[in-house]
């Protein structure tokens, strides 16, 4: 493992920012994962002040989310945030229900247009891939599932696997990380909490509090070339005992 980041969208609902990037800077994190709700307002002057309060806390933005809509119809402004946070890798995260695919074939045209938003990006030298939730791992009316049609339908993509999600989708993490090991390039860190519990926080968990085998999947993600490990609680109550819970299990493995 090479890095702990931490996805700032967890912490959207503690500000302001400065005092997140000092709780995670005393912790240990060495990165955060940026997402388009935070640079997407943003002018330049602004994205440089932001990755001066970074740096002044020992971290860095070494990937980040961005939305589709964005890469594909901002490309050159989203290379510039990219460059200025010093990014190398970026991920399309999500598709609103109601711009989801029905069938196969949707799918695979889905595949087909991620691939084409990343060549400016691949272009320029950014890793550049698609980070799942749980709706890929539904099947599809022909059995299929859509995460797989994104993948055939776009070789070059990469994949930042979320795990938790992985498992609330029904698929078995261990067997997509040893079919898609190639893809891997960033992680997800993220826990389940057990069936009734958590319910104010989504039925999440901090890492290492949960029913995910974190221990286990950090040997697996060895035959990887995961080189970003993103915490991630998707409505944490407390951002410090959160933040501070999940490095500290990190640390033991």
């Amino acid at each position: 493992m090479t890095a702990v980041s931490f996805q700032l969208y967890s912490a959207r609902n503690f500000p302001p920012l400065s005092d997140v990037f000092a709780l995670l800077g005393s912790l240990g994190y060495t990165e955060v994962e940026g997402f388009g709700g935070i640079y997407g307002p943003l002018d330049s002057d602004a994205i440089k002040a932001l990755k001066s309060e970074l740096d002044d806390n020992g971290l860095k933005m070494a990937t980040g989310h961005f939305g589709i809509d964005q890469l594909e119809n901002e490309p050159t402004r989203m290379l510039e945030i990219a460059r200025t946070f010093g990014m190398d890798s970026i991920y399309c995260p999500y598709l609103m229900p109601e711009d989801r695919p029905t069938d196969a074939s949707g799918w695979t045209e889905f595949g087909a247009r991620l691939e084409k938003a990343s060549k400016p990006f691949k272009d320029a030298g950014y890793e550049f891939g698609w980070h799942n939730h749980d709706f890929e791992f539904v099947a599809l009316p022909d059995g299929s599932l859509p995460h797989d049609r994104i993948f055939e339908a776009g070789p070059g993509l990469s994949w930042e696997i979320d795990v938790a999600w992985v498992a609330r989708g029904g698929a078995d993490p261990f067997k997509v990380i040893d079919i898609y090991k190639d893809r891997i390039s960033s992680v997800h860190v993220k826990d389940l909490a057990p069936a009734g519990e958590n319910e104010d926080e989504g039925g999440w968990a901090d890492v290492g509090h949960g029913t995910i085998d974190w221990k286990k999947l950090f040997a697996a993600f060895k035959s990887t070339r995961a080189r970003h490990f993103v915490v991630e609680h998707d409505n944490p109550s407390d951002l410090v005992r959160c933040a501070t819970r999940s490095i500290e299990t990190i640390k033991t493995f």
